[in-house]
């Protein structure tokens, strides 16, 4: 057998929980197939932009209580918000080959408990509008399967960044993957970025840029405990946070007189040590070895608080990696257009070991210009 490869052109939406913007990649995935029939997968970002959420952001933050009928409203105002941002994206940079579009939307609520998850962005709308193949609803059908529905970003841990053993993304929510000899596993950890950027703005800030404020506070330790003893922490993987979790986190620090400086610095500790927590019990648990060259990719905003960063390394026996600025706002994005290749090939793009679901499965509605949805 041959070597042969094949590249497709796919754009990634990602609307992410801390409602920082819309993030959109146009991306070359290739696929080379070896001459024993092993598939490598490789990606080149061509483009990548954040779109401001504008009007947005509020709307996003509060739907709880919305009904169905609202919901469903509200999905398709978002698709032709994120249309109309992919058409200028598509503009500006004269992009005419796509073979389709993966869009994640955004999360409204999540309960695979009870086997539900909502990211709203209305599929047929963006395909009617666009005139392409739009693959959305990436994580319902992991959840019909008995999995949590996250994490669902493993999958290209596994194909595009499989030379680190770790990969950590700190969004809103911060969420792990780790390699094993015989697969993977990934859950989310903690809140993250959610909790953080709401005592920054209380300071005037949108973010707490490297961690200075934190770095000016000072920890509140019996506080530090009491977010240390939460429930979440104690489960086994796999697991997945809802963004009301962050909520809950706030309220336990409200509770307390604290002011926004120690109320970062004790919750940038709190995500520091829940990091090597998991990092060291997931190491004790498969007898998992280090080397020198074991090495934790980080990703997504908070890969730019250079003070969390500081706090997380002073916990760990591995060493952090800090990719271009490119990988970190934009990885999401990639691998959101990954699964969605992956979809169109019906190939596997949400791991079973990452979400405890019964089986592997390829996720995705997919849906042409018709006025269809493609079985």
């Amino acid at each position: 057998m041959q070597k042969s490869a094949k590249s497709y052109f796919a754009i990634g939406l990602m609307s992410g929980s801390s409602l920082d913007g819309l993030d959109i990649t146009y991306c070359k995935y290739t696929k080379e197939v070896g001459s024993e029939g092993q598939a490598n997968w490789s990606f080149e970002l061509l483009h990548a932009k954040t779109a401001a959420l504008k009007h947005w952001e509020l709307q996003l933050a509060h739907t709880a209580g919305y009904s169905g009928a609202e919901l469903d409203k509200l999905s398709r105002k978002f698709a032709g918000y994120m249309v109309e941002e992919l058409g200028h994206f598509l503009i500006e940079y004269k992009i005419e080959r796509i073979d389709l579009v993966s869009s994640h939307g955004h999360t409204i609520s999540h309960h695979p408990e009870i086997g539900k998850t909502c990211q709203i962005g209305d599929g047929q709308t963006m395909a009617d509008l666009l005139g392409q193949t739009v693959v959305n609803n990436l994580r319902q059908k992991d959840v019909d399967e008995g999995g949590q529905g996250a994490p669902i970003v493993p999958i290209g841990d596994k194909h595009l960044f499989g030379e680190h053993q770790f990969c950590l993304n700190i969004g809103g929510i911060a969420n792990i993957s780790i390699k094993l000899l015989n697969g993977l596993i990934a859950f989310d950890v903690c809140s993250a970025n959610q909790v953080l950027n709401y005592y920054a703005l209380k300071l005037g800030c949108p973010y707490d840029k490297n961690g200075d404020f934190a770095k000016k506070g000072v920890i509140n330790e019996g506080l530090l405990q009491q977010l240390n003893a939460f429930e979440y922490y104690q489960k086994p993987y796999p697991k997945s946070l809802d963004n009301s979790y962050s909520k809950k986190l706030i309220a336990k620090i409200n509770s307390v007189e604290i002011n926004p400086h120690n109320a970062l610095a004790t919750f940038t500790e709190h995500i520091a040590v829940q990091l090597a927590k998991c990092i060291e019990t997931t190491k004790k648990n498969l007898g998992l070895n280090f080397s020198k060259k074991t090495s934790l990719l980080v990703t997504g905003g908070g890969a730019f608080n250079s003070f969390l960063l500081e706090r997380c390394q002073s916990y760990l026996s591995i060493r952090l990696h800090i990719p271009s600025a490119e990988i970190i706002n934009y990885k999401e994005a990639i691998v959101m257009g990954f699964i969605g290749v992956l979809r169109l090939l019906e190939e596997v793009n949400v791991l079973a070991s990452a979400t405890g679901a019964k089986r592997d499965t390829s996720c995705g509605d997919m849906y042409n210009a018709k006025l269809n949805k493609l079985d």
